[in-house]
């Protein structure tokens, strides 16, 4: 029997303050017409991206209780989708998930938050790369930004990159198992102010490219507002180079709805301004088939 409605199991951490993570992902794929499933990783009073002292309750054990749990009533799922994990824990059960859960039928994406801006963030580091590299061979899809890309393929982050150069760590990216890479904040060329997300589909043998414009702004969970576009655009059945349209159409969107207003950037994207774009018609304008 066909579901309602599509249904993702979505592994994250939760934060009380900041739009970031499950506070992200919940509303946006909501809106999409997805249901969320949160298997919430740890529980924060904020994000991490700014704020201090914050408190934190790791929830390791407690995901490991979800899973018997989901298995033990039954519960199957279109996606499975994750992003920041805290240790290597995390990952393996995160990857014992995939085993259990996943399936020919469903789709799983795997967001490998590592680092940003060329530096990794401090909770990772080379013995988590190796669990990161292990966990993104069972996923369908993965989102590196362009500086996990690198720390994925031991490779150093340069900014002046050419497009041919892209392509091959696309290509050996997916080499590691995922049939869709798709990199994003990939620097668009000496000199350029724009922005690019690039996709390889392994299956199609072909590469896609959205660019925006850069706009000099830094807020926080605007990859996990990416991905899970991106998501709900795939359960809604569009194509991937659709599907990244909308993606870097509506965070571009976010953040431009928020750059003009004077808060702390901190806070991450006035989200809540900009949900209903996501029922708007799709704006096939965007995306370019690359050679």
């Amino acid at each position: 029997m066909q579901r309602a409605v599509k249904r993702v199991a979505a592994i994250h951490d939760l934060s009380g303050f900041g739009r970031a993570s499950l506070t992200m992902i919940i509303p946006i794929l909501s809106t999409m017409k997805v249901q969320v499933c949160p298997m919430p990783t740890a529980v924060l009073s904020t994000h991490t991206g700014g704020f201090e002292d914050f408190s934190f309750v790791d929830l390791t054990d407690t995901m490991e209780q979800y899973l018997h749990h989901w298995e033990k009533v039954g519960i199957d799922f279109d996606c499975i989708y994750s992003g920041f994990l805290g240790s290597t824990k995390q990952i393996d059960i995160v990857s014992k998930f995939i085993d259990v859960f996943g399936n020919e039928n469903n789709l799983k994406v795997v967001d490998p938050v590592m680092g940003d801006n060329g530096k990794m963030y401090a909770t990772m580091d080379e013995e988590m790369i190796e669990h990161m590299k292990r966990l993104i061979g069972k996923a369908d899809i993965i989102t590196p930004n362009f500086t996990e890309a690198a720390y994925l393929l031991g490779e150093s982050y340069e900014e002046n990159i050419s497009e041919d150069k892209v392509k091959d760590w696309l290509i050996r990216l997916s080499n590691m198992g995922p049939k869709i890479v798709i990199i994003t904040s990939v620097p668009d060329g000496e000199g350029s102010k724009n922005t690019s997300v690039i996709a390889y589909d392994k299956k199609t043998n072909r590469f896609w490219k959205v660019s925006c414009l850069y706009i000099p702004a830094h807020f926080p969970g605007t990859g996990d507002g990416f991905t899970s576009v991106l998501v709900g655009s795939l359960l809604q059945g569009d194509s991937l180079p659709v599907a990244l349209d909308r993606s870097v159409q509506f965070i571009t969107s976010a953040i431009r709805a928020s750059y003009g207003f004077d808060y702390p950037q901190r806070e991450g994207v006035l989200l809540e301004r900009v949900l209903e774009n996501l029922n708007m018609p799709v704006l096939m304008s965007s995306y370019e088939l690359l050679k």
